[in-house]
């Protein structure tokens, strides 16, 4: 009897389990056996990369309807795409980001300029400004209900807080009735009264408080920045300010982180962006550099992953968290200086209100689709995101990452900012090197931020 050893191979391993699914293929996968399959994954990263890049257009539209500077913009509580923004010419806005409608609007909310915006209760929208006035309006009659006044112009508030200063910025507590606002002092007050019921700024204090925000987690806790370069927290259960910091420029914006409760972000006159936890304030955790001019807005996306700033140099960045710099860029020919950036409620776009009275959006990732992604495509840039992670130490791979586009002015700005700062690194280096030994001790950057500290 001769045995012989027959080759089987089950049909089941080389047919498509479904109807429509590709045939699947075997491979070897002895490294002997493909010589050049190193070679060749650069290759598909180096393109990953350049594809990417060829695809970054983040501008998706421009949402018009205000004659002046985009001051202020918030974000409706459990809603990805309602949106409220306030300008310098006395109008209020609210709008429907993914169908780009206006769905309220109040051309003279305000006399002069719309300093701060929130939502209350019940989707009820509060607004602050330089009249000296907060007022409460209910925005759940659309533009085309007749029942509501003859136009823009003509719709009434729901109720009017009379204040003694000019309001800078307004905050509405995450579950009572209660809203904070800032100008000469920190007040609290409650939608039912028609005066402050509480003031928390210290007796000492001289500044003028120009941003103001509860924290997200313990919605009793809420910060605010002034004037004097300070940063101070507030408890209103106790009704005082509990810890205060000056720090060397002053900040122009703040947010709290949503995913961990206790990092706060500043963003500085000093062309930075600062991340502070606040258990301890004597230092930041990051320094976030990369603009060219004073840091106007700021605000965390809902994942805690990225954050958001607009500067004075007409860009608006987008920060991976813990990344202190190489932020992706975005700028158009015609924005002016970004005074208010939000992220939507998914993450997925950013906003940015600037001097030219427009609210762009823009994607919050470049390269991004927009419509309906099918499987086999959700694939392919899984795997070309999984080649560009594995070459990023790749030099051309990096390059290509990295590279992004300035306008000519903020370019020469960095160019020379870049000069200065290595001008000043060697002249202190020359000096520590020419005075006695332990004289000039060399300080952190990080250490150079708070110059002191009350508690």
């Amino acid at each position: 009897m001769v045995k012989i050893n027959v080759l089987q191979h089950a049909p089941s391993s080389h047919l498509p389990a479904r109807p429509g699914d590709p045939t699947p293929t075997s491979r070897n996968l002895d490294p002997l056996m493909h010589p050049f399959a190193r070679a060749r994954e650069r290759t598909r990263a180096l393109n990953a990369a350049k594809m990417e890049r060829m695809f970054a257009k983040p501008f998706v539209a421009s949402l018009e309807g205000h004659v002046d500077a985009v001051e202020t913009m918030a974000r409706k509580p459990d809603t990805l795409d309602i949106v409220a923004s306030g300008s310098w010419d006395g109008g209020l806005i609210l709008h429907d980001v993914s169908r780009r409608k206006r769905l309220f609007q109040v051309d003279n909310a305000h006399k002069g300029k719309v300093s701060g915006v929130c939502f209350g209760q019940q989707g009820r929208l509060l607004s602050c400004g330089v009249d000296r006035n907060i007022k409460l309006w209910d925005t759940e009659a659309s533009l085309d209900d007749d029942d509501f006044g003859a136009g823009p112009s003509q719709r009434k508030p729901v109720s009017i807080f009379p204040g003694k200063f000019a309001f800078n910025s307004i905050d509405h507590h995450r579950y009572d009735p209660l809203f904070a606002t800032a100008s000469n002092l920190v007040q609290v007050w409650d939608e039912t009264k028609s005066a402050a019921i509480s003031n928390l700024t210290l007796p000492t204090s001289t500044e003028t408080v120009t941003a103001i925000r509860f924290n997200l987690a313990e919605a009793s806790v809420l910060a605010s920045i002034g004037s004097d370069r300070s940063f101070t927290l507030y408890d209103i259960r106790t009704g005082k300010a509990e810890r205060r910091i000056i720090m060397q420029m002053r900040s122009n914006a703040l947010s709290w982180s949503p995913t961990f409760p206790t990092s706060v972000l500043l963003a500085s006159e000093d062309h930075n962006l600062y991340t502070f936890d606040i258990r301890s304030l004597n230092t930041p955790t990051q320094i976030y550099k990369a603009h060219v001019a004073a840091v106007m807005s700021c605000d965390w996306s809902p994942t805690g992953l990225e954050f958001v700033s607009g500067g004075w140099d007409r860009t608006v960045r987008i920060w991976k968290e813990g990344r202190g710099s190489a932020p992706e860029v975005y700028h158009t020919k015609r924005m002016q200086r970004v005074m208010s950036t939000l992220f939507t409620g998914d993450s997925r776009f950013v906003l940015s209100g600037s001097d030219d009275g427009n609210v762009r959006v823009w994607k919050a990732h470049a390269s991004d689709k927009l419509g309906i992604i099918t499987a086999r495509e959700r694939a392919a840039i899984e795997y070309r995101e999984s080649l560009k992670s594995r070459w990023k130490a790749d030099s051309e791979v990096s390059k290509i990452s990295r590279t992004r586009h300035l306008p000519k002015p903020v370019h020469k700005a960095s160019q020379l900012k870049r000069t200065m700062l290595e001008a000043q690194r060697v002249k202190e280096e020359r000096r520590r090197k020419h005075t006695r030994a332990g004289e000039h001790k060399p300080k952190a950057e990080r250490k150079k931020v708070v110059i002191t500290e009350h508690s």
